[in-house]
């Protein structure tokens, strides 16, 4: 049934999507069934209080990520692990899921969201970076993944990173494993705006491989099994964290603080089993998370 489930998550991942989705839980797709809490009270003048006022918060996110991030046509929110993330981070301001604005926010578009407020947080496989913590802060890591390569099913020249050289690499724009890829193996980068469009180019024979998290591409090969296939160990290491404005301490402990009581409780846990564990992986270890500098 995992499968089956996966599949039609990643089944419509490369179809046009809309850019902004408000309010409202998806009518398809798993959810922790967070509990929001009653009114809770915040000191004056903080994000919190303020979020909490407004009962509602803007989160930028993927929407084009099975198990991550994934928003089918027509439907009133996205789902997914980081969608269930932002969810719990919300509850703890009293914000129920319908009250979330969630706005698409592809790789190269989250710092300038969180620098111009356009977004309250991101939580789109927001690897932390420390470039990135000049820009904004970033907190976590709520989740600890590694990047592979998804090549062609009958493609035996790539059996890793090492076999890159001068090979034509699709990812992200701005996204550090299409970076990587580069700099470290020497491909020939493709950038583009989502990873569903890389993979329409794979299928089409226009780039020899798609690279980004591992837990991404398992999603886009459950689509097409006999297409696709996800090929090698992981070759990084990428903490996901919540992006929110560089500067304000006291927001990042309140995240940092609800995420490991969602650990605690199992909530966090219950958040995995219910979208990326659908892929039939077992849960992980939650990571340890950074103290709010």
């Amino acid at each position: 049934m995992r499968s089956v489930k996966l599949k039609a998550l990643a089944a419509v991942a490369a179809l046009a999507l809309p850019m902004t989705a408000c309010g409202g839980d998806s009518d398809s797709g798993s959810s922790a069934d967070v509990p929001v809490a009653s009114a809770p009270s915040f000191a004056a003048g903080t994000t919190m209080a303020k979020l909490a006022d407004a009962g509602t918060m803007k989160v930028g996110v993927k929407i084009d990520q099975p198990g991550i991030g994934f928003q089918e046509p027509g439907a009133d929110a996205p789902i997914g692990f980081d969608i269930e993330i932002a969810k719990i981070i919300a509850a703890g301001l009293g914000i129920d899921p319908g009250s979330i604005e969630w706005i698409e926010s592809v790789s190269e578009n989250r710092e300038p969201y969180l620098q111009s407020g356009k977004v309250d947080i991101v939580a789109a496989s927001y690897s932390i970076t420390d470039e990135r913590r000049q820009l904004v802060g970033q907190a976590g890591p709520y989740y600890v993944t590694g990047q592979q390569l998804l090549v062609a099913k009958d493609d035996d020249s790539i059996s890793g990173p090492d076999d890159l050289a001068d090979k034509k690499v699709c990812s992200v724009s701005g996204s550090t494993s299409l970076e990587r890829a580069e700099t470290e193996y020497g491909a020939s980068p493709i950038p583009q705006d989502t990873y569903s469009e890389c993979v329409d180019q794979l299928k089409n024979g226009q780039v020899d491989a798609v690279t980004t998290d591992g837990a991404i591409l398992l999603g886009y090969v459950a689509e097409a099994p006999d297409e696709l296939k996800v090929v090698g160990k992981p070759f990084s290491e990428e903490r996901y964290g919540v992006g929110y404005q560089k500067g304000d301490t006291e927001f990042c402990q309140y995240i940092t603080d609800t995420l490991q009581q969602a650990i605690s409780d199992g909530t966090w846990a219950k958040a995995f089993e219910s979208t990326l564990g659908e892929s039939g992986v077992d849960t992980p270890q939650p990571p340890k998370l950074d103290p709010c500098q």
